[in-house]
Protein backbone atom coordinates (compact mmCIF):
# COMPACT_ATOMS: atom_id res chain seq x y z
CA UNK A 1 0.00 0.00 0.00
CA UNK A 2 2.72 2.23 0.73
CA UNK A 3 4.21 1.42 -2.10
CA UNK A 4 1.44 1.88 -4.49
CA UNK A 5 1.24 5.85 -2.55
CA UNK A 6 4.66 6.44 -3.12
CA UNK A 7 4.31 5.78 -6.82
CA UNK A 8 0.94 8.28 -7.13
CA UNK A 9 3.07 10.91 -5.52
CA UNK A 10 5.64 10.30 -8.28
CA UNK A 11 3.43 10.48 -11.18
CA UNK A 12 1.47 13.47 -9.54
CA UNK A 13 5.12 15.30 -9.17
CA UNK A 14 6.13 14.36 -12.74
CA UNK A 15 2.94 15.56 -13.68
CA UNK A 16 3.16 19.09 -12.53
CA UNK A 17 6.57 19.24 -13.42
CA UNK A 18 5.23 18.63 -16.98
CA UNK A 19 2.57 21.06 -16.74
CA UNK A 20 4.00 23.88 -14.97
CA UNK A 21 7.87 23.19 -14.79
CA UNK A 22 8.35 23.24 -18.27
CA UNK A 23 6.94 24.80 -21.75
CA UNK A 24 7.87 24.09 -25.10
CA UNK A 25 7.84 27.41 -27.32
CA UNK A 26 8.24 26.98 -31.06
CA UNK A 27 9.21 30.41 -32.91
CA UNK A 28 8.89 29.99 -36.94
CA UNK A 29 10.61 31.25 -39.64
CA UNK A 30 9.02 34.20 -39.77
CA UNK A 31 9.39 35.46 -36.31
CA UNK A 32 11.88 35.94 -33.39
CA UNK A 33 11.59 35.19 -30.05
CA UNK A 34 12.94 37.40 -27.00
CA UNK A 35 13.50 35.68 -23.89
CA UNK A 36 13.21 37.33 -20.37
CA UNK A 37 14.46 35.41 -17.38
CA UNK A 38 13.27 36.91 -14.05
CA UNK A 39 12.06 40.31 -15.81
CA UNK A 40 15.25 40.67 -17.47
CA UNK A 41 16.41 40.37 -21.28
CA UNK A 42 18.31 37.63 -21.52
CA UNK A 43 18.30 36.01 -25.25
CA UNK A 44 17.43 37.30 -28.70
CA UNK A 45 15.53 33.91 -29.96
CA UNK A 46 15.99 32.67 -33.72
CA UNK A 47 13.44 30.33 -35.19
CA UNK A 48 13.55 26.96 -33.62
CA UNK A 49 12.02 24.96 -30.79
CA UNK A 50 12.97 26.25 -27.34
CA UNK A 51 12.48 24.64 -23.64
CA UNK A 52 12.41 26.47 -20.95
CA UNK A 53 10.67 27.04 -17.47
CA UNK A 54 7.32 29.27 -17.01
CA UNK A 55 7.95 30.38 -13.20
CA UNK A 56 11.40 32.05 -14.06
CA UNK A 57 11.32 32.17 -18.20
CA UNK A 58 8.89 33.99 -20.37
CA UNK A 59 9.72 34.26 -24.53
CA UNK A 60 7.79 36.68 -26.18
CA UNK A 61 7.18 35.95 -29.73
CA UNK A 62 6.75 38.80 -32.48
CA UNK A 63 6.03 38.70 -36.54
CA UNK A 64 8.74 40.05 -38.30
CA UNK A 65 7.28 40.62 -41.89
CA UNK A 66 6.58 43.70 -43.11
CA UNK A 67 3.35 45.43 -41.99
CA UNK A 68 0.87 47.93 -43.16
CA UNK A 69 -0.51 51.08 -41.56
CA UNK A 70 -3.93 53.01 -43.49
CA UNK A 71 -4.54 56.34 -42.19
CA UNK A 72 -8.15 57.44 -43.55
CA UNK A 73 -10.36 60.61 -43.35
CA UNK A 74 -7.49 63.39 -42.03
CA UNK A 75 -9.24 66.40 -42.21
CA UNK A 76 -6.74 68.77 -42.67
CA UNK A 77 -6.63 72.29 -44.20
CA UNK A 78 -4.64 73.72 -46.81
CA UNK A 79 -2.42 76.64 -46.72
CA UNK A 80 -5.17 78.24 -48.82
CA UNK A 81 -7.98 77.62 -46.30
CA UNK A 82 -9.62 74.47 -48.12
CA UNK A 83 -10.39 71.59 -45.91
CA UNK A 84 -9.25 68.16 -47.17
CA UNK A 85 -10.02 64.64 -46.44
CA UNK A 86 -6.51 62.93 -47.19
CA UNK A 87 -6.03 58.67 -47.02
CA UNK A 88 -2.50 57.69 -46.61
CA UNK A 89 -1.10 54.13 -46.89
CA UNK A 90 2.55 53.01 -45.13
CA UNK A 91 4.40 49.88 -45.68
CA UNK A 92 6.98 49.38 -42.78
CA UNK A 93 9.09 46.29 -41.51
CA UNK A 94 11.06 45.67 -37.71
CA UNK A 95 14.73 46.26 -38.34
CA UNK A 96 15.32 46.63 -34.28
CA UNK A 97 12.76 43.99 -32.62
CA UNK A 98 14.86 44.78 -29.57
CA UNK A 99 14.38 48.55 -29.79
CA UNK A 100 10.95 48.25 -31.11
CA UNK A 101 9.76 46.27 -27.90
CA UNK A 102 11.19 48.48 -25.72
CA UNK A 103 11.30 51.66 -27.15
CA UNK A 104 7.57 52.28 -27.05
CA UNK A 105 4.40 50.46 -25.67
CA UNK A 106 3.54 50.03 -29.16
CA UNK A 107 5.59 50.90 -32.18
CA UNK A 108 2.47 50.56 -34.26
CA UNK A 109 0.61 53.16 -32.65
CA UNK A 110 3.98 55.38 -32.71
CA UNK A 111 4.79 55.33 -36.18
CA UNK A 112 0.83 56.03 -36.86
CA UNK A 113 0.91 59.21 -35.29
CA UNK A 114 4.36 60.13 -36.77
CA UNK A 115 3.11 59.64 -40.09
CA UNK A 116 -0.06 61.67 -38.89
CA UNK A 117 1.95 64.47 -37.99
CA UNK A 118 4.21 64.42 -41.09
CA UNK A 119 1.18 64.33 -43.29
CA UNK A 120 -0.95 67.36 -41.56
CA UNK A 121 2.74 69.42 -41.56
CA UNK A 122 3.09 68.92 -45.25
CA UNK A 123 -0.39 69.74 -46.32
CA UNK A 124 -1.01 72.30 -44.13
CA UNK A 125 2.05 74.24 -45.54
CA UNK A 126 0.11 73.94 -49.50
CA UNK A 127 -1.95 75.52 -51.33
CA UNK A 128 -4.63 72.65 -52.88
CA UNK A 129 -3.59 73.09 -56.77
CA UNK A 130 -0.17 72.41 -54.88
CA UNK A 131 -1.11 69.38 -53.12
CA UNK A 132 -3.07 67.46 -56.53
CA UNK A 133 -0.55 68.52 -58.85
CA UNK A 134 2.36 67.12 -56.31
CA UNK A 135 1.12 64.09 -54.72
CA UNK A 136 4.49 62.11 -55.81
CA UNK A 137 6.47 64.77 -54.28
CA UNK A 138 4.07 64.85 -51.19
CA UNK A 139 4.60 60.87 -50.71
CA UNK A 140 8.64 61.93 -50.95
CA UNK A 141 8.69 64.48 -48.55
CA UNK A 142 6.58 62.53 -45.79
CA UNK A 143 8.90 59.31 -46.66
CA UNK A 144 11.72 61.33 -45.39
CA UNK A 145 10.22 63.33 -42.77
CA UNK A 146 9.13 60.10 -40.61
CA UNK A 147 12.23 58.06 -41.74
CA UNK A 148 14.09 58.98 -38.83
CA UNK A 149 11.97 58.85 -36.55
CA UNK A 150 10.64 54.95 -37.73
CA UNK A 151 14.67 54.27 -37.38
CA UNK A 152 14.31 55.23 -33.31
CA UNK A 153 11.50 53.31 -32.59
CA UNK A 154 13.23 49.89 -34.75
CA UNK A 155 11.45 50.37 -37.41
CA UNK A 156 12.54 50.57 -41.48
CA UNK A 157 9.80 52.69 -43.41
CA UNK A 158 9.56 50.91 -46.79
CA UNK A 159 6.78 53.27 -48.34
CA UNK A 160 4.34 56.13 -47.71
CA UNK A 161 1.97 57.20 -50.31
CA UNK A 162 -1.26 59.52 -50.13
CA UNK A 163 -4.10 57.29 -51.56
CA UNK A 164 -7.23 59.91 -51.76
CA UNK A 165 -7.82 62.90 -51.32
CA UNK A 166 -11.50 64.27 -50.92
CA UNK A 167 -12.98 67.47 -51.28
CA UNK A 168 -16.33 69.31 -49.95
CA UNK A 169 -19.52 68.65 -51.93
CA UNK A 170 -19.05 72.23 -53.18
CA UNK A 171 -15.63 72.49 -54.14
CA UNK A 172 -16.40 68.94 -55.72
CA UNK A 173 -18.60 70.72 -58.33
CA UNK A 174 -16.19 73.60 -59.03
CA UNK A 175 -13.47 71.24 -59.57
CA UNK A 176 -15.78 69.29 -61.84
CA UNK A 177 -16.51 72.30 -63.69
CA UNK A 178 -13.22 73.59 -64.17
CA UNK A 179 -12.16 70.18 -65.59
CA UNK A 180 -15.30 70.20 -68.48
CA UNK A 181 -13.98 74.15 -69.23
CA UNK A 182 -10.28 72.73 -70.01
CA UNK A 183 -11.30 69.60 -72.26
CA UNK A 184 -13.87 71.88 -74.25
CA UNK A 185 -11.21 74.67 -74.21
CA UNK A 186 -8.87 71.97 -75.42
CA UNK A 187 -11.32 70.63 -78.03
CA UNK A 188 -11.78 74.22 -79.47
CA UNK A 189 -7.77 74.83 -79.57
CA UNK A 190 -7.64 71.71 -82.08
CA UNK A 191 -10.49 72.53 -84.19
CA UNK A 192 -9.07 76.14 -84.24
CA UNK A 193 -5.58 74.33 -85.27
CA UNK A 194 -7.58 72.10 -87.89
CA UNK A 195 -9.11 74.84 -89.47
CA UNK A 196 -5.75 77.07 -89.50
CA UNK A 197 -3.80 74.29 -91.21
CA UNK A 198 -6.58 73.97 -93.85
CA UNK A 199 -6.25 77.43 -94.99
CA UNK A 200 -2.78 77.27 -94.69
CA UNK A 201 -3.36 74.66 -97.56
CA UNK A 202 -5.68 76.70 -99.95
CA UNK A 203 -3.51 79.46 -99.83
CA UNK A 204 -0.65 77.51 -100.59
CA UNK A 205 -2.95 76.17 -103.60
CA UNK A 206 -3.93 79.59 -104.71
CA UNK A 207 -0.35 80.83 -104.93
CA UNK A 208 0.80 77.37 -106.90
CA UNK A 209 -2.74 78.18 -109.23
CA UNK A 210 -1.57 81.69 -109.49
CA UNK A 211 1.85 81.07 -110.64
CA UNK A 212 0.51 78.52 -112.90
CA UNK A 213 -2.93 79.12 -114.61
CA UNK A 214 -3.03 75.80 -116.41
CA UNK A 215 -3.18 73.74 -113.15
CA UNK A 216 -6.53 74.86 -112.66
CA UNK A 217 -8.48 72.63 -115.38
CA UNK A 218 -6.28 69.94 -114.77
CA UNK A 219 -6.98 69.85 -111.27
CA UNK A 220 -10.63 69.81 -111.74
CA UNK A 221 -10.56 67.31 -114.15
CA UNK A 222 -8.92 65.28 -111.34
CA UNK A 223 -11.50 66.32 -108.80
CA UNK A 224 -14.25 65.03 -111.04
CA UNK A 225 -12.34 61.81 -112.25
CA UNK A 226 -12.10 60.83 -108.20
CA UNK A 227 -16.29 61.04 -107.78
CA UNK A 228 -19.00 59.22 -109.82
CA UNK A 229 -22.14 60.63 -110.97
CA UNK A 230 -21.15 63.73 -112.81
CA UNK A 231 -21.27 64.62 -116.18
CA UNK A 232 -18.33 66.97 -118.19
CA UNK A 233 -19.69 69.56 -120.84
CA UNK A 234 -16.79 71.23 -123.02
CA UNK A 235 -17.90 73.92 -124.50
CA UNK A 236 -17.33 74.31 -128.54
CA UNK A 237 -16.71 77.18 -130.71
CA UNK A 238 -19.51 79.41 -132.44
CA UNK A 239 -20.74 78.14 -135.59
CA UNK A 240 -19.25 79.60 -138.65
CA UNK A 241 -21.62 81.20 -141.14
CA UNK A 242 -22.50 79.24 -144.04
CA UNK A 243 -22.37 80.83 -147.68
CA UNK A 244 -25.11 80.58 -149.67
CA UNK A 245 -24.36 78.03 -153.36
CA UNK A 246 -26.22 79.14 -156.28
CA UNK A 247 -29.17 76.86 -157.69
CA UNK A 248 -28.93 74.89 -160.81
CA UNK A 249 -31.64 77.30 -162.76
CA UNK A 250 -29.93 80.31 -161.45
CA UNK A 251 -26.95 79.11 -163.16
CA UNK A 252 -28.61 78.55 -166.14
CA UNK A 253 -29.72 81.94 -166.68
Amino acid sequence: MKTLISIVVVLGLLYALVKYGIRRTTILDYERGLRYTNGRFNQLLEPGLYWHSPLSTVIHKVDIRPRFISITGQEILSSDGVTLKISLAARYEIADLLAATHQSQSFEQALYLELQLALREIVSAADIDTVLQSRGEFSRKLLELTDAKAQALGLKLISAQIKDITFPGKLKEVFAQVVTARKEGLAILEKARGETAALRHLANAAKLIEANPQLLPLRLVQSLGQSSGNSLVFGMPPAAPIAPTPSKSSAHE
